[in-house]
């Protein structure tokens, strides 16, 4: 019998991997996100992006390399330090995140818009919640 952990686990994953099929984009998961966390924060270091995003520096440059030739994004030398680097979200890598986002978002709120006013209070409630979960460690 599967643990409230797993039930959790398994339903926030079908839910995220549902979200991302609404996406029409040729982006990676991956490149998604980073436009996603530069859209978010602004301009930030490749190291603060993989702290961010969790991963290791090195994966974050081959996502940027991806991002750069394709014109979604642009690095710039940091003012402070001219040793690193700053990376900016372009204005095309903006309007992709913002068509994505919207795209999920409305497929969302279509869902959402179906159940009865006592759920989508428990789901904003739980909302809450998941982000508890997220940033406590």
């Amino acid at each position: 019998m599967p643990t409230d952990a797993q039930k959790l686990a398994t339903s926030v994953a079908r839910l995220n991997r549902r979200l991302r099929q609404e996406r029409h984009s040729d982006l990676t998961p991956n490149q998604m996100s980073v436009l996603g966390v530069l859209r978010n924060h602004g301009p930030l270091t490749p190291g603060a992006i993989a702290a961010l995003e969790r991963v290791q520096p090195p994966s974050v440059t081959r996502t940027l390399n991806c991002l750069f030739d394709k014109g979604l994004v642009a690095r710039a030398s940091n003012p402070s330090d001219r040793r690193q680097v700053v990376v900016t979200i372009s204005d095309e890598g903006a309007a992709v995140v913002d068509t994505e986002r919207a795209r999920r978002d409305s497929w969302l709120a279509s869902r959402l818009a179906a159940l009865p006013t006592e759920e989508r209070a428990l789901l904003r409630d739980a909302t809450a919640l998941l982000e508890k979960l997220v940033v406590s460690e």
